[in-house]
This record gives structure tokens, C-alpha cells and sequence, in this order.
């Protein structure tokens, strides 16, 4: 109707408000429905020399105007023109009746016809077929009669000028964008078709098309449509939003799931308009939900909590969620999320109501790679199968809200759906398809379209590969798997900020001092190595260095003991190597260390460290807790310079040549316990 409108055709609907008696002819015979309504649909045209196109209508679009098909029309000299086809349907047999044709397809197709009134109406007059009757076998077998052929004067439009049917010519049809204009090019025979149906098993490549043609998205305008019929939430009291249940699903052990509880509180929606429904399978998650609970849940309208007690499978809690919002008279939507969403953009919720579509997802991506949480087309078994527009959709070189076969880890559901075309109690089970897959083949088998949008950026999606569970705080082993949220995470804030905005201090001569750590980062390196325990007892002896004698020992636990190394010497290669090199102009650096370890300083343990120069060639020495609130005195002096730095800040590093120059001490803790972290580098 979008195309039709577009380009002023008139349109009756035949058969409108009446039910479907034409039976499933995607897979039998049928659709005799729509030849008794074209039948009576023509007794009341009385002009007999009026031109009638009739075509199907929910899987069919326009891709030019009445000018150019009439012109196309006449050019055939026929009366009645029907679309072709590569395959014969419904009876094989009847293939060497069909005449043959020196180019071009030799089968009728029923999806799309034009001819004169008087020719169209001499054609259906012997119709007193059943509803699920086949039309196609009906018109074909006028079409076989030589006679009748002749009479009414009958051919196909078997070049596809007029009419494009997809079944079994897929491989013939591409997009040509021209002069802001889309239209589907046969390449076949190097025309444009004006009509294009998406017959039989094709419509998920006619949506795929009508994501384009005729002018829904070009490389002139952009999305044309992306801004029309929207639901506009701008205005509204807080008590008018619409009612949404959020679904939230722990399935596996997942990376920062306290970060994702922090996005979700600064989701931009009124609370008291959401209610919550939670399926942890995870005993490992329970301190984080009943954290966010015991902090925020009151807030919300209305909690619903399905604990790894409870032993519900995955499918029962997607149906579950589902039913909450379809048994709640106000709900007016579900937004689905899975736990390893991590959405930066607070006004998702809002933007993807406001779009008004049946179903929509944000548009997610994993850092650094192609993969994001919908698909452009399917495979012919129903798995992924890569679009031609996917790559440009996923890299923002094609922004609008488009329809696509399948979407997973977030999307909203309107709840107008729940309650008619997927009213069916399990949405999340089929055969062997996994629950995404399942729901998404449900939707699709009812006609409901479901679209993504990338308008707008909102966040990511965590790896959930080679996630530990071994440690207290699993999430400072990410930073190989989720690179960016580590950072987000355990990187000072300032970080990315020091060479831009000069951040780099000097307090002593060639010391550096700059933000590394987060509070959080720091706080959590802490936390693993008391819970860890086994600290130094800062002799000389110590097994755990090579030679086994430590010259001027510290009360420690190494980076080792708890099987960070190769985390560490990551952090060190992205996050000091950089200034190092800018600091120290001329010397590069492979960030190696043979020690990398965590000093624990107490006025009753150890207190101080004596002057000594560091087996390096240059040192990094991170704060970890602050001065005041967790110790009194502390800091390092650099005795050659007779310069100290006496309030180490929080997160911040200190960073200084090793040998030869800097000859220096750990000032007294005087009170309280402090913390740092140390790394020899360059050894």
C-alpha cells in the first residue's frame, strides 16, 4: 500500500473483512477465493474498455506507476498480459502444452495480471470453482487452450518487464539505485519489472527488497520512512508512558552483569511504568541480582524473580516472561533483554517504542567484529546466511530501521501481538531451532515483520567465551575477551584524556605521575589479593623469584600466584607502553617483567621500605587505596633528588627509571593499611 500510494495507483481491496478460505497454497494448490472476488469485482465495472491490473496483495510491491506499466502494456499488443514464471505450478503435466517462446519464461503466473475489462471478464466467466480451488491451474488451463488463448488474447510477460515473480529467480534479481530512486533489475534480460511479487518461499526476499524499492531507502535520502507513523512519547506525564515489562534472562555465567544492572537503572522511562521479570539459572549471578533488588527494586512497579532454585528451563522462563506482560491488561509492551547486552544508550526503551513497530530490536554489535544480533537472510534450512546489505547496515554506511528474518539478545514486543497472531502459549520451542531462532520462525510464520533499527548507536554485546568463575572478581580477567568493557570498567576516566589534555605530571625529575586505575579497579585488585591471602613474609628468602633471594623484600603476593600475568603484561602493552614512549622519546618498549606483584604496608607488619634501586629499566608504581581515608603517611622518595611524593592519588601511577638514577624509598605508613601495585618492566 506504501508503493502503491507513492506512486497514485488507485486500489480497491477485494475481499476485505471477509475470512481466508483459500486455503495454504504456499504448500497445496488453492486461492480460487480471489477469482470469485475478481469476478464480482468486475460485474460492477461497467466500462468495458478500462485497463485492470490485478495483483496479490501482502507480499507485492510497486516499483513504478501506471504510466510505465500501461506503456509496457500496450507495447505487448495483448489484452491480457499474466506474469511468468521459471517453475510450473500446481500440475507438471501440463509443461509441453505450454507454448515456448524463442526468450524468456514459458509458465503462467496468477500473483499478477493486466488486461482490458471486457477480455478480463470473458476470462472468469466460466468460473464455479471451490474457494480452495487452484486459480493457477484455472488460468493456466485457458491459457494451454489455443483457443482461448487466442480469443481473449492472452501472453506472458515472459521477459519480466512488467511483472517480477521471485520463486526460482532469485539469482535474476538485483537492487539498482538511480537518481534517488530503487528498482529491481531482472539481469537476465536486462529489465526493470514494475511490479515485484514475492511468491511462494520468497518473502523473506521480498521484504528484503522492499527495505529499498521504491524510494523506502536510497543513497540520496537516506531512510525515507524511518519518521513515519511514529508513537511520540515527548509530552507525556510520567503516569501516561505506556506499561512495559522487561524481561530479563541469566542463562550462563556472563562478564560485568553488575554493570548491566547499572545500565538498566539509568534506562531513561519512568520506573513506576516498568515492571521487572527475572530468570537467573546462575547460582554464581545470585549476589548481583539480590544487590540490584535490595537497592532498586522497590522502585519499579512490580518484580518477578525466577531463581537457579527453581530449576525452570530456558524456554518455560521466555514463555513466562512473555505471559506476564500478555496476562496484565495495562502492559502495553515486552522488551526482552539477555544478560550480556550492554546498552550505552539510555533512551533505547523510548526510541524503540516511538518507532511503532510489531516487533524491533537496537541494533547491537560485538567490538571489533561483523557480528550483531540480527540476521540479513536466511539459509534455505533456516540458519544465517549473510545479506547483501548486511555489511553496510552493521558499519553504518545504510541507517534506517529495516526488516530483517531474525533478531535476538534484545527487542521489543508489542503487546497487541501476544494477545492475536502470537497468543500461542510457547513462542520458544521448534524442533531443533534454538529459542531465538524458534520465536523468530513463530513470528514469521504468523506475518508479523520484525525490524531492527540502527539510527542510533546503543551498545554491544559481551563474549561470553572463557569466562572463569574461579576468582572474586572474574571480570579483571576480561580485559583479552571484552577488551572494551574492561576499560570501561577498571580504566581511570581520565585515561584517554592525558596526552590531549597534558594530565602528566612531573613531581620529581623523569618521574611521571598520570590516572590509570578506575576506583573500582583498584578496589578490586585489592579484594582478589586478600581473598588470595598468601602474602610474603617479607624475608630474603623467597621461593617464588628466580635465585630464590630477594634483596630488599616486601610483604607481596605476585601477579603470578593468582594467574594474572598475561593480563597484566596486556595492560602494561596498552596502557603504559604509550606514554612510556612518549615520556622516554627513543626507547620502545615489549612491556616483559619478571616481577609484577602487590605490596601490603601496615605500621605493624611493614611499615617501610629501605633505599633501593629496582631491578628495571623503568618501574610502574599504581596506588590502590587513598591517603587519609584508608592510611596515614606513606609515599616514595627519591633520595638522589631528595623529592617526595607523599599523597599518592588513588588509581594513579607513578612511573620512573629503574637502575642507576632513581635510588629511592617507601616513606612509613603510619596508620591503616596501603596498598600498591608494582611492576618491574624491562628487566
Amino acid at each position: 500500500m506504501r508503493s502503491a500510494r507513492h506512486f497514485n495507483y488507485t486500489i480497491k481491496v477485494l475481499g476485505r473483512g471477509e475470512p481466508w478460505k483459500g486455503g495454504d497454497y504456499m504448500t497445496t494448490p488453492g486461492g480460487g477465493q480471489k477469482v470469485r472476488l475478481l469476478k464480482a469485482g468486475l460485474q460492477e465495472i461497467k466500462e468495458e474498455d478500462k485497463v485492470v491490473l490485478f495483483i496479490d496483495s501482502y507480499d507485492v510491491v510497486f516499483a513504478s506507476g501506471p504510466k510505465e506499466l500501461l506503456k509496457k502494456f500496450q507495447q505487448t499488443r495483448h489484452k491480457v498480459v499474466f506474469s511468468a514464471e521459471t517453475l510450473i505450478w500446481p500440475d507438471r503435466h501440463l509443461e509441453d502444452k505450454h507454448p515456448h517462446f524463442r526468450e524468456g519464461k514459458r509458465f503462467l503466473g496468477s500473483g499478477g495480471f493486466i488486461g482490458y475489462v471486457r477480455n478480463l471478464k470473458e476470462m472468469v466467466a466460466d468460473w464455479t470453482g471451490e474457494d480452495n480451488d487452484s486459480d493457477q491451474l484455472f488460468f493456466t488451463k485457458i491459457y494451454i487452450n489455443p483457443e482461448k488463448r487466442k480469443s481473449i488474447n492472452i501472453t506472458l510477460d515472459n521477459r519480466c518487464r512488467m511483472f517480477q515473480n521471485l520463486h526460482g529467480s532469485l539469482d535474476e534479481v538485483v537492487l539498482k539505485f538511480e537518481d534517488g530512486q530503487v528498482r529491481a533489475r531482472n539481469v537476465l534480460y536486462d529489465t526493470l519489472p514494475v511490479v515485484v511479487h514475492g511468491n511462494g518461499p520468497t518473502k523473506l526476499q521480498i521484504n528484503y527488497l522492499s527495505n529499498y524499492i521504491p524510494t523506502v531507502w536510497t543513497f540520496e535520502t537516506g531512510c525515507s520512512v524511518c519518521l513515519e507513523d511514529l508513537r511520540p512519547l515527548l509530552g507525556l506525564k510520567e503516569s501516561e508512558y505506556p506499561l512495559v515489562v522487561i524481561g530479563i534472562f541469566i542463562q550462563q555465567p556472563t562478564p560485568f552483569v553488575s554493570v548491566f544492572f547499572e545500565s538498566l537503572l539509568k534506562l531513561e522511562y519512568p520506573k513506576n511504568r516498568l515492571k521487572l521479570f527475572i530468570y537467573n539459572q546462575e547460582q554464581h549471578h545470585e549476589v548481583e541480582v539480590s544487590s540490584f533488588l535490595k537497592d532498586h527494586g522497590k522502585e519499579y512497579q512490580d518484580v518477578k524473580v525466577i531463581g537457579p532454585e527453581e530449576n525452570m528451563d530456558r524456554v518455560a522462563s521466555r514463555n513466562l516472561g512473555l505471559d506476564m506482560c500478555r496476562q496484565d491488561k495495562d502492559c502495553e509492551y515486552f522488551f526482552s533483554m539477555d544478560i550480556e547486552v550492554v546498552l550505552k544508550n539510555k533512551d533505547t526503551l523510548k526510541i524503540l517504542i516511538e518507532q511503532n513497530e510489531p516487533i524491533i530490536a537496537p541494533m547491537i554489535t560485538r567490538e571489533g567484529r561483523l557480528w550483531t544480533n540480527f540476521w540479513g537472510a536466511l539459509s534455505a534450512d533456516g540458519y544465517y546466511a549473510r545479506s547483501e546489505d548486511y555489511v553496510d547496515i552493521v558499519q553504518g554506511r545504510r541507517v534506517g530501521v529495516w526488516n530483517v528474518p531474525y533478531l535476538a539478545k534484545v527487542y521489543l514486543v508489542k503487546a497487541s501481538l501476544l494477545h492475536e497472531e502470537l497468543s500461542d502459549n510457547d513462542l520458544f520451542s521448534s524442533g531443533t531451532l534454538d529459542l531465538d531462532m524458534a520465536f523468530c520462525h513463530n513470528a514469521r510464520n504468523k506475518g508479523v515483520f520484525m525490524y531492527v533499527t540502527n539510527m542510533h548507536t546503543f551498545g554491544r554485546m559481551l563474549s561470553t567465551e572463557n569466562y572463569q568463575m574461579s576468582h572474586l572478581h572474574n571480570d579483571l580477567w576480561q580485559i583479552f575477551e571484552n577488551p572494551k568493557d574492561w576499560e570501561e570498567r577498571y580504566i581511570h576516566e581520565n585515561y584517554t584524556k592525558i596526552m590531549r589534555d597534558k594530565l602528566i605530571e612531573t613531581p620529581c625529575p623523569d618521574v611521571y605521575w598520570f590516572p590509570l586505575f578506575s576506583d573500582i579497579g583498584c578496589d578490586h585488585i585489592v579484594q582478589e589479593m586478600e581473598n588470595f591471602g598468601q602474602w610474603s613474609g617479607g624475608r630474603n628468602t623467597d621461593t617464588r623469584i628466580q635465585g630464590g633471594y630477594e634483596n630488599v623484600p616486601t610483604i607481596d603476593i605476585h601477579m603470578t600466584q593468582i594467574n594474572y600475568e598475561k593480563e597484566w603484561q596486556k595492560l602494561l602493552l596498552d596502557y603504559i607502553a604509550p606514554i612510556t614512549e612518549t615520556m622516554y622519546p627513543g626507547y620502545y618498549t615489549k612491556a616483559q617483567f619478571d616481577l609484577a606483584f602487590v605490596v601490603r604496608y601496615k605500621p605493624d607488619e611493614q611499615p617501610f621500605l629501605r633505599p633501593h634501586h629496582d631491578a628495571s629499566t623503568f618501574t610502574i608504581n599504581i596506588a590502590l587505596n587513598q591517603k587519609v581515608l584508608d592510611y596515614q603517611g606513606g609515599g616514595c622518595r627519591f633520595i638522589r633528588y631528595n623529592c617526595s611524593v607523599e599523597a599518592p592519588r588513588k588509581g594513579w601511577a607513578l612511573m620512573h627509571p629503574g637502575r642507576l638514577t632513581h635510588y629511592h624509598e617507601g616513606l612509613r605508613t603510619t596508620a591503616g593499611t596501603r596498598y600498591i601495585a608494582v611492576s618491574f618492566v624491562d628487566p
